[in-house]
């Protein structure tokens, strides 16, 4: 074979690889604000070689701005170090300190966070909004909480279904997690952690007042671990006055969240119904030439798709009580009135939403019509 096949063959070869390998990238994540509120896209709960992760830190700064993300915290395990060999580092803010250099000379916020690493029953938890990750390294876990207090961090509970922990894939409400409520060390906790949302999780933040959030928990990709299996990435939606770092840490602890993750929503009703009713925009409303027949055409301005089934008396002409809207795009709906309103109430029930276990929030939007 002559050099110029044998280049032609390689350069084949190479791109056939290419293409069996390739990714469309992340694509930028929208969410409407809320009345009074900013909505802002969070990931804080993310690895790097600085503990069990894969990639350096700015490579996760470079892939939260793909996504359009507005904060993200690298939360590295404190007691778990398995790149130490290779990368040693006794100050245990360097993830930090790397990634905010990436950060400062964008749009992003950068929030100082670790993650306390025990077996159950302290299981993982973050603290986020530390000044220093150091002192958070001591041998009792209750002492690592206090330190985090001190620090005002919030602390939220990783992944507490996590059937390496609890094998019955449910969360425990140990007297540790308890006495850390009580003394407000613990703030938070994980309904959706990767692709695992946990009903029980919901139930235990309604009762006990903890805030709702939802993590990447990412160690890889976020384009081979979700972006190349048609997904995005887990984040909480966080309703801030402001987009600064002082706002979010105060929407935290107030717990104005909603866990996001592809269709599925989770969260209090007083910021996810706000949130349902702000990402469907109704662009018309008129009647059919001649008939009572109610034409709508609604456009979903979110980054999820949204399932949804007919709460209303009326019924509809020619599509299923149950319908998706995808993420920016339109459905068009014909409605039976039987008469000629001059406003309806639009109520749909959102079914991949959810304000208490299995429990779907009905949102309703006035809508005025016309005639053709």
């Amino acid at each position: 074979m002559t050099r110029t096949l044998l280049f032609i063959a390689l350069t084949l070869q190479i791109n056939l690889f290419a293409q069996d390998h390739s990714h469309g990238g992340a694509k930028p994540m929208k969410y409407p604000d809320i009345e009074g509120y900013k909505t802002l896209k969070t990931d804080l709960h993310i690895h790097t070689v600085f503990s069990d992760g894969n990639v350096w830190p700015n490579i996760r700064v470079m892939e939260a701005l793909r996504e359009n993300l507005d904060a993200i915290s690298l939360t590295e395990h404190l007691e778990y170090q398995p790149h130490s060999t290779d990368i040693p580092h006794p100050v245990r803010n360097r993830s930090y300190q790397l990634a905010f250099e990436e950060a400062k000379e964008h749009n992003l916020l950068l929030v100082h966070g670790s993650e306390i690493t025990r077996s159950a029953p302290m299981g993982h938890n973050n603290a986020v909004f530390i000044k220093n990750a150091n002192p958070l390294l001591q041998d009792k876990a209750e002492t690592a909480f206090a330190e985090a207090k001190k620090q005002n961090a919030f602390v939220f509970w990783n992944h507490p279904a996590w059937y390496a922990q609890s094998p019955k894939g449910t969360p425990i409400l140990s007297e540790f997690q308890k006495e850390r409520i009580k003394h407000n060390e613990l703030h938070g906790i994980e309904v959706i952690n990767t692709t695992d949302y946990s009903e029980e999780a919901l139930a235990l933040a309604l009762e006990e007042n903890l805030t709702i959030m939802g993590t990447s928990d990412i160690h890889g990709l976020i384009d081979w671990d979700y972006t190349e299996k048609g997904n995005h990435r887990p984040i909480t939606l966080v309703f801030a006055k402001e987009k600064t770092l002082e706002s979010l840490h105060e929407a935290l602890f107030t717990g104005r969240t909603v866990a996001v993750y592809n269709n599925l929503l989770v969260g209090k009703s007083e910021y996810l119904i706000p949130l349902i009713q702000n990402s469907v925009k109704v662009t018309k409303a008129i009647y059919r030439p001649k008939s009572e027949v109610l034409e709508l055409i609604l456009k979903n301005v979110s980054s999820s798709d949204l399932l949804f089934q007919n709460e209303m008396d009326y019924s509809f002409y020619d599509s299923s009580p149950v319908f998706t809207i995808a993420a920016g795009q339109t459905k068009t709906l014909l409605l039976k009135t039987l008469d000629h309103k001059s406003s309806i109430e639009l109520k749909l029930k959102a079914l991949g939403c959810f304000i208490a276990p299995k429990v779907q929030p009905v949102i309703t939007w006035t809508v005025e019509t016309t005639k053709d």
